[in-house]
């Protein structure tokens, strides 16, 4: 199989549940037919990644994910030469094939890939939409169907990884938070498949537990962990386990700490 056969494996075949709070939607829409990038900012858990999915299967684009780490090289966005029996061939990276093929390249957490990896996205970013590879002497024009979108979490990361104004400035911004006290509650609800009242008070938890921040704690709940909390006590689990397993025992390993955010769940289902 091709490359650009094996591109049909990245369109998504079903509509991943997303319920906007903003106006991210139309933001997103204007930036892909502006043919500009887009940076996603947020805490962990918000729904950043499953927003990018959802915009995907909207406009109907093949999405390359690419979980970003600081062993990521250039050579893993653009692709390397393998051997292959006697044959040196050449192999795109996932960056290359979202240029070639016109998909959508989400870069989850940008700022923990290395600082010179991020430079081979600058030619996209602006009026060039242009990818050099070096290697191989080419210079590959981007699909009038290609968006490079970026995320990251500005609160959790340090001033050694944060993302240089060079690289920023190329990109449409978008400031996405937890969702309201109403908002949460359905997608919960529908996520975890649990009744409003519990997932009330599994939000609940989440508002308490945020507060928390910059009190003991490096990050607030997320969305994420209340859903997992609420499809496990969907499965059956006791509560006071279900709260303890994703959401004591995932923020923390302090043991004063995790004693104090499960005296804060049990209060809010006893």
């Amino acid at each position: 199989m091709d490359q650009q056969s094996s591109m049909a494996s990245f369109y998504l075949d079903k509509e991943p549940f997303y319920q906007p709070v903003g106006e991210e939607v139309a933001l997103f829409k204007a930036a892909y037919d502006s043919k500009r990038p887009l940076l996603l900012k947020g805490p962990t858990g918000c729904g950043k990644s499953r927003f990018v999915a959802h915009m995907a299967y909207q406009l109907k684009r093949p999405l390359i994910t690419v979980a970003c780490h600081e062993d990521l090289t250039a050579s893993d966005l653009v692709g390397r030469y393998l051997l292959k029996g006697d044959e040196t061939i050449w192999s795109d990276g996932p960056l290359t094939l979202a240029v070639r093929y016109g998909a959508i390249c989400y870069l989850d957490e940008v700022v923990e890939a290395r600082k010179d990896t991020t430079v081979v996205i600058h030619p996209l970013t602006d009026d060039r939409r242009i990818l050099p590879i070096e290697k191989k002497g080419e210079v590959i024009p981007a699909s009038d169907d290609f968006m490079i979108v970026i995320s990251y979490n500005p609160g959790y990361q340090s001033l050694l990884k944060d993302l240089k104004q060079s690289t920023r400035q190329r990109f449409i911004a978008v400031d996405f938070n937890y969702p309201s006290r109403d908002l949460e509650i359905e997608i919960v609800s529908r996520e975890a498949g649990i009744d409003r009242e519990t997932a009330g008070r599994l939000v609940s938890i989440g508002q308490k537990v945020r507060n928390l921040k910059n009190h003991g704690l490096e990050e607030g709940i997320s969305t994420r962990l209340l859903i997992y909390a609420g499809q496990l006590i969907g499965k059956g689990i006791p509560i006071h386990l279900a709260c303890q397993a994703t959401i004591a025992d995932a923020l923390t390993d302090d043991s004063e700490m995790r004693r104090s955010l499960i005296e804060i769940t049990q209060s809010f289902f006893e």
